[in-house]
């Protein structure tokens, strides 16, 4: 399906290695010693390398970090007293809203079934108060005839 891969002879290429130089050092006069005041001028450093050749320098302190100022030590104990303080008022939090939901369904729950008894209550009293002309029942006058419960008496 795909072509095969075309093979080549391996390239031949030149490799140029160059080596460093070594720097020949300056041959040098030293400087005639000059005295100075003490205090005055750092004092120069000369470090010979492995190589012969001489460096010459001011020696430089290196750079201190400013010290840190000392943060108060807190104990693990405070710290866990602090936390579980702060957890204990979180779930006495929790449980107040909790009874306080609980004791609002509670109250809706009883007056929607006061509401129901109410009506219910009313619905009754309404039929068994009611005049007996007024009553409506299974007997029905039409026409003369008499239909009582589902009985034709002509």
């Amino acid at each position: 399906m795909y072509p095969e891969p075309a093979r080549h002879p391996p390239v031949e290429r030149a490799v140029e290695v160059h080596q460093p130089t070594p720097i020949t050092p300056a041959v040098m006069q030293p400087a005639p010693l000059v005295p100075l005041q003490p205090g005055t001028v750092p004092t120069v450093a000369s470090v010979v390398l492995p190589d012969g050749r001489v460096v010459t320098g001011y020696a430089m302190n290196p750079m201190q970090p400013e010290p840190l100022v000392a943060k108060p030590v807190v104990s693990r104990t405070a710290v866990n007293v602090a936390l579980g303080g702060v957890g204990f008022f979180a779930v006495c939090g929790g449980l107040l809203l909790l009874t306080t939901f609980i004791t609002a369904l509670t109250a809706l729950i009883t007056q929607l079934i006061t509401l129901a008894a109410v009506l219910f209550g009313g619905f009754i009293a309404v039929q068994i108060f009611k005049p007996s002309g007024a009553k409506s029942g299974n007997t029905f006058h039409i026409r003369n005839a008499t239909f009582k419960r589902n009985h034709f008496n002509g």
